[in-house]
């Protein structure tokens, strides 16, 4: 199965923290918060969203940074993804 975005939205695969710190300390799971960097998977159209018109500036491939609890949580072939908004994209790392 395969997912499109619409309109100004992306879809994010999460992309995993280290477990261990640089000093080698082991982080628990069990506390783990959702990871704020993603790595964009797809990405919609763009076009007039709410009367304005959007262009997307987002690449498939790009590490992104997402505000910490937005957009819809998305299991498929047991992968977790995330679709947001581009507006809730708060960054690109190069």
């Amino acid at each position: 199965m395969k997912l499109k975005p619409l309109a100004d939205r992306v879809l994010l695969k999460p992309v995993e923290a280290m477990e261990t710190t640089a000093s080698g300390i082991i982080l628990s799971t069990a506390n783990k918060e959702k990871p704020v960097l993603s790595e964009v998977v797809a990405v919609g159209p763009g076009g007039m969203v709410d009367g304005n018109e959007v262009k997307m500036e987002v690449r498939v491939g790009d590490r992104v940074v997402v505000a910490k609890y937005s957009g819809t949580e998305v299991k498929l072939d047991g992968v977790d993804y995330s679709i947001v908004r581009q507006s809730d994209i708060l960054a690109v790392v190069e």
